[in-house]
């Protein structure tokens, strides 16, 4: 799957959870995301499409390119600024779902509150190694 033995010869933060807790917010996460991005693209404001899917497609591409750029090339400092660049792009999808599904937006925050602890984390690991 990825590197372990990079990856655990990383000085990592002090806040760092243990493996199985990634494996358990992440699926809960892209959950949230499928409904929010389902609820705006079936919402008569966005049918058949609107923009913000646009910028909703955009952070999940960065999203998904993350786990390569950071564990298969190691990329730390790239992988760093990929979650500035999802952060972004998903405050904007956030600001544009709003007005099409309330509910929507809303679902988005837990996701935009993990991307900041991981843009913890990860700015951790490029400022000590």
């Amino acid at each position: 799957m990825y590197n372990r033995t990079w990856y655990n010869s990383l000085r990592k933060a002090p806040l760092s959870p243990p493996d199985w807790v990634f494996g358990t917010v992440w699926p809960i996460l892209y959950t949230l995301l499928t409904i929010s991005l389902l609820l705006v693209w079936t919402d008569k404001k966005c049918v058949p499409y609107c923009k913000p899917l646009t910028f909703f497609f955009i952070q999940l591409a960065f999203n998904l390119s993350w786990t390569t750029v950071f564990f298969r090339y190691k990329k730390t400092k790239l992988s760093l600024f990929i979650t500035i660049l999802i952060i972004g792009f998903t405050l904007y999808t956030y600001t544009q779902f709003n007005p099409i599904n309330k509910t929507a937006s809303y679902l988005l925050i837990p996701y935009l509150l993990w991307l900041l602890f991981a843009t913890y984390l990860n700015g951790y690991i490029v400022v000590n190694n």
